[in-house]
């Protein structure tokens, strides 16, 4: 393959294109992958759309990417080996997975875990991967199903929808909470025993404590949902944030913290290290794999239906995942 596509930025202004590029336009990196698929993610939109966090152009967005090596430099990957990339700069300031072949670094490279397909593993991508890492952290930190019920914020993006199936299948009650009130069936039939509307776990009033609700929460949202959650977890509670589609900002005080012993976890999926990464790629082709890995949850699309996709995410529109089809 001496020529294939690839969608590029050119610059900070344009809108993406879709490209021919050459073997010589990728960048350096021990590994070439033909791409089968990619994923969308909330991330990208800001990247394509926005031009948030690109590091240099022109480039090609994407921050997830499975395929299978066509030329690798490095003993631990061959020809035909079936991989993922997600996250460190794969999109942002090195050509990601919105392209039909990329080089990547070595060390930026998991081997397709046994009981995942090439496409399942984009279905998941870097927001089943952010689920999977919230669910663990929360249960490395005491949570078990017996000691109550779990919110997940935002729970129809790619994040919250993939953390409320796992959560489901591992026998919790899960509350959903979201902003669209057509999902409410959509959020059962993944897993939700109830759903909640948005504003319901919103801070409007700052009261740093308020009743024991929760014994952990999955937390996409940041800013005043993160605030309402910190004044309601159950004592010891946690709750693993992991976005900020709604705000930076956090108001809080000491106060639910020292008083219920409350746990913060800060998930990051970008710099995660490589033992971790790969026990988290483990479970989610095992006890962590959802059980829904299609049907309503997947929206599969081309690389010239991406640019409308990009644009949708960061409306709210999504539902879901979307893969992308190379």
């Amino acid at each position: 393959m001496s020529t294939f596509q690839a969608m590029v930025l050119k610059d900070g202004q344009s809108r993406p294109e879709i490209r021919q590029l050459g073997m010589g336009d990728l960048p350096e990196g021990e590994v070439t992958v033909r791409v089968a698929y990619s994923s969308v993610n909330f991330k990208d939109g800001l990247v394509a759309v926005k031009k948030r966090m690109v590091g240099s152009y022109p480039m090609v967005p994407g921050i997830d990417l499975a395929g299978t090596v066509m030329e690798s430099s490095d003993g631990r990957f061959k020809p035909g080996d079936e991989v993922i990339v997600t996250s460190y700069d794969l999109g942002t300031g090195h050509f990601g997975g919105f392209s039909e072949v990329a080089r990547v670094p070595a060390d930026w490279v998991v081997p397709l875990p046994e009981g995942l397909s090439l496409r399942e593993s984009m279905i998941l991508g870097t927001a089943g991967f952010t689920a999977a890492l919230s669910v663990l952290r929360l249960e490395e930190n005491g949570l078990t199903p017996d000691k109550g019920p779990v919110l997940v914020a935002g729970a129809t993006g790619g994040v919250g929808s993939i953390a409320v199936n796992i959560l489901a299948k591992r026998g919790y009650e899960v509350t959903a909470s979201t902003g669209k009130s057509d999902e409410e069936a959509y959020l059962k039939s993944i897993g939700a025993s109830q759903v909640i509307p948005r504003n319901e776990v919103v801070d409007e009033d700052g009261a740093p404590v308020r009743g024991e609700m929760w014994a952990g929460a999955v937390d996409p949202v940041g800013g005043k949902t993160l605030q309402y959650i910190l004044s309601t977890l159950k004592y010891s509670g946690s709750v693993a944030t992991s976005g900020l589609t709604g705000g930076i900002d956090v108001r809080t005080t000491v106060l639910p913290f020292i008083s219920r012993g409350i746990n913060w976890l800060g998930i990051d999926s970008v710099q995660c290290p490589m033992d971790r990464r790969l026990k988290v790629w483990e479970l989610l082709s095992g006890e962590y794999k959802p059980t829904v890995l299609d049907g309503d949850l997947v929206n599969e699309v081309s690389l010239e239906e991406l640019p409308e996709v990009l644009e949708a995410i960061l409306e709210g529109k999504v539902r879901g995942r979307t893969v992308v089809k190379l």
